[in-house]
Formats: C-alpha cells, sequence, structure tokens
C-alpha cells in the first residue's frame, strides 16, 4: 500500500483527498501545515506527499526545500497542489524539485491518475 501525506489548511480539500486516496488503496496521513509534514517524516518514508504552498507557520517551498535535503526522500514524489497558479510559482515549485504542479481547482479523478503516472 502507497503512503501519502496531504498537507493542506483547507479542511474540506483534506477530508475529500483523504477519502478519495483510501478509496484508492492509499495509506492516507493528513498534515495541516508544513511542520505537520516534517513531524511524519522522522518516523516514515512516504511514497507521495501533495503539498500546498500557501500555509500557516511553514509553507510548501520551506517544506520542499527541507525534504529535498534529505538522501532517504530521494524517492518520494512531491506534488504541488496550489492555488497559485502564475507560470513564475509553477515554474519556482517544479525548478524546486517537485515531480509536478497541479493548480486548484481540479479533478481529484486526474490528481490520482498522475500522481499514478510518477510510478
Amino acid at each position: 500500500m502507497k503512503k501519502i501525506i496531504i498537507a493542506d489548511d483547507e479542511h474540506k480539500i483534506l477530508m475529500s483527498l483523504e477519502y478519495s486516496f483510501k478509496k484508492n488503496g492509499y495509506d492516507v496521513y493528513i498534515a495541516r501545515d508544513g511542520t505537520e509534514v516534517l513531524d511524519f517524516l522522522k518516523t516514515m518514508v512516504p511514497d507521495v506527499i501533495l503539498l500546498d504552498i500557501m500555509m500557516p507557520n511553514f509553507d510548501g517551498y520551506s517544506t520542499l526545500d527541507i525534504i529535498k535535503q534529505d538522501e532517504k526522500f530521494k524517492d518520494t514524489k512531491v506534488i504541488f497542489l496550489s492555488a497559485k497558479n502564475n507560470p513564475k510559482d509553477i515554474e519556482k515549485g517544479l525548478e524546486m524539485g517537485a515531480n509536478a504542479y497541479v493548480t486548484k481547482p481540479y479533478s481529484i479523478k486526474k490528481l490520482i491518475q498522475q500522481i499514478e503516472e510518477l510510478f
């Protein structure tokens, strides 16, 4: 079973993504900001991290930066899921090492398909 961490500060988004990924056979972990993601990473190596950019306390860019510094997460796929849809934001996210950048609003079905294609 693939492990996914979903990081977003919007409750409704977390709930719908959690339901959909569990339904598709994922082991789902929920984080409300980057510090919660980093707490999970102390005890696990997920297959996928779905990361919002604009979150309180610790944003998605800072979180990705720390993840990319640790060799044990080299095979973990990181996907930004963000309302920031400016081409410069997308370019920045991909240059930082994200495997994909998905803008909100999004199709959950297409999002899951896109993640599956990364493996």
